[in-house]
């Protein structure tokens, strides 16, 4: 191969490979590529048409003037390549959708916006992402290079930022920046452009809400992550009048399902009584709750339920910083309805006493997350006395939810300092979500925060000790090279600590991965489960599947696989032989074979 100076030999070479690419494009419909389909297809016919006339957003072909020189220029031979073969540990990169907003019709006052599949596009979208990966860690500095584009006032740049923006925010399984920046870069770009970009961004979210039936479920959770957080940075100030057609829908429907997370997203981000006074009247149906704490030992009603009087008397030891003996010495006498006789030491699983304890106690910390915090740390020991079984976790996990049903925000933290405390174990939590206590609340996004939270602390977990043990052997192997030739008995007693403090962390290690493991198993049991029973309701009722509670539950089963695919994959062949077999219905069937197809 030959490459002269100035780039005519590549050039050449090009020209002639163009006529078989595009033969193979119209013969095989690069099938295993269609993705990238658009993109190859517009190179190919832009190429052809700029190898005479000028690129308008690029170089003139100044070598063509220069080919005299180019000729006589030093000759570069090339060696052969030969690409690596495939391999288990190859790693590929995943398929990405060409994203588009907008057409020219968008903008019929500026200028015209290239079309969809002409290689101008690609380009301007490219210099763009190149901008943001360069300067992502400063907004200002990112906002100001963008709108200092060169070449501007020949495009609609605007429409361009907003489109890559919103481009790299939803893409999957996850974008190149962390979300937030994303949002701060758009509030940058607002102050650069007051004048015209706050215009675009607001079609371009008109224009994303009018397409929520058929957005992905992973984006749309993006979506009103962004748009609530945006929204707290400009007064909560939108027309929400013009998105009274949610009112009418199925609130189960992509587009109140949408404005009732926006608000309890924005509320999290002020107070109640803030979200009722931006928010027509007209839209009360779709507001949160109040987020306040609900006791049922609390009212005159409550006197004849059973442990309300253990309840009053939990209230007076808390309130004088009882101890812990103290509070098992109260609690001893609550009676267990699953026995007849309670057990001598009074502390097997017992739901009535788990109800009374965690009632009381959420109860009298209701007022910040430092108290709940310091009530957890503090009766710590109580805490995992009673969830010592497995049904004693997932009752500590119930009886909160029921505490703190209209606090999503509250449910989310709790969950997660359980967790780090080790009150609740990661399967518990997942048994939790999948429970019937959380049916109505299933399609909810501060539920798949707490899953996917879960999962991650899982996978940490795992990591941390996978490392430690990996500096561990690091650190015998340098020993051993230290070594000297002499009888050295006291490194001979160093060699005998670490390889003990290696069997150890080994062990670990496996037992962090086997519960990885049941935790992903329990994860897509259940889902598996939830499914079926939807789909065998539907085919007995004769009603169509394609519900959407379908579509989110199939679509949260697509996002599990995706967001933890490095994870997943060491589980492959267990997943295949105890889950996802031939004789599953071809619905769910269908998911797992799609993820196993991305490493194909």
């Amino acid at each position: 191969m030959c490459l002269r100076c100035g780039g005519i030999g590549t050039c050449m070479h090009f020209c002639r490979l163009c006529p078989g690419l595009e033969r193979n494009c119209m013969r095989r419909k690069m099938q295993r590529w269609t993705e990238s389909l658009p993109t190859l297809k517009a190179i190919l016919k832009d190429a052809k048409r700029l190898m005479y006339p000028c690129y308008k957003y690029g170089r003139r072909r100044n070598h063509i003037r220069k080919k005299s020189i180019l000729c006589e220029a030093l000759q570069h031979n090339l060696p052969p390549f030969t690409p690596p073969p495939h391999t288990e540990d190859s790693a590929y990169p995943m398929p990405r959708v060409i994203f588009r907003m907008f057409d020219y019709t968008d903008d019929p006052e500026g200028p015209v916006m290239p079309g969809s599949h002409s290689v101008e596009r690609f380009v301007i979208e490219e210099n763009l992402h190149c901008i943001i990966k360069s300067h992502w860690k400063e907004r200002k500095t990112c906002a100001a290079q963008l709108v200092s584009y060169p070449g501007k006032n020949k495009i609609p740049l605007n429409y361009h930022i907003v489109e890559v923006i919103f481009a790299e925010l939803f893409q999957l399984p996850a974008p190149p920046h962390i979300d937030v920046m994303y949002t701060t870069l758009l509030i940058e770009l607002c102050k650069l452009q007051p004048g015209s970009l706050p215009q675009v961004l607001a079609q371009a979210t008109e224009m994303l809400y009018m397409r929520l039936d058929t957005m992905n479920t992973t984006c749309v959770d993006r979506f009103i992550n962004w748009f609530s957080h945006h929204l707290s940075n400009f007064q909560f100030r939108w027309s929400w009048e013009d998105w009274s057609d949610c009112l009418t829908q199925d609130p189960e429907s992509p587009k109140p399902k949408f404005v009732r997370e926006v608000l309890e997203k924005c509320m999290r981000l002020s107070y109640h009584q803030r979200i009722l006074d931006f928010v027509p009247p007209t839209f009360s149906a779709l507001c949160p709750a109040n987020p306040t704490c609900i006791y049922k030992y609390g009212d005159e009603s409550s006197n004849s339920l059973p442990g309300h009087s253990v309840a009053l008397c939990l209230a007076v030891a808390f309130k004088s910083k009882a101890t812990n003996d103290e509070i098992f010495s109260i609690l001893k006498d609550v009676p267990n309805p699953n026995q007849d006789d309670d057990d001598d030491e009074g502390f097997s699983f017992n739901p009535l006493k788990i109800e009374v304890f965690v009632q009381t106690l959420l109860h009298l910390a209701a007022k910040s997350f430092s108290h709940s915090f310091s009530a957890l740390a503090k009766f710590h020991e109580v805490f995992k006395t009673l969830a010592e079984s497995d049904e004693g976790k997932l009752h500590v996990l119930r009886v909160m939810f029921e505490v703190w049903r209209n606090h999503p925000q509250m449910i989310a933290v709790l969950v997660d300092k359980m967790i780090r405390t080790q009150i609740v174990d990661c399967a518990a939590v997942a048994n939790w979500i999948f429970s019937s206590e959380l049916s109505r609340d299933f399609t909810r996004l501060f539920v798949w925060e707490i899953l996917h939270s879960t999962i991650r602390k899982m996978n940490k977990h795992v990591l941390k000790i996978q490392k430690e043990l990996e500096e561990a052997k690091e650190k015998l192997a340098r020993q051993h090279k230290r070594r000297s030739d002499d009888d050295d008995r006291s490194s001979d007693r160093k060699d005998g600590a670490l390889e003990e403090q290696i069997e150890r962390l080994q062990e670990k290690v496996e037992s962090a991965q086997s519960e990885q493991k049941n935790l992903f198993l329990v994860i897509f049991q259940r889902f598996i489960m939830i499914l079926t029973e939807h789909l065998v309701r539907c085919e007995t009722d004769g009603t169509s599947v394609l519900t959407p509670w379908y579509k989110n539950c199939i679509e949260r089963l697509q996002q599990i696989f995706l967001q933890h695919h490095h994870t997943i994959q060491q589980y492959m062949v267990t997943l295949e032989n105890l889950l996802f077999t031939a004789e599953l219905d071809p619905h769910i069937l269908a998911v797992f074979r799609q993820f196993c197809a991305l490493q194909a």
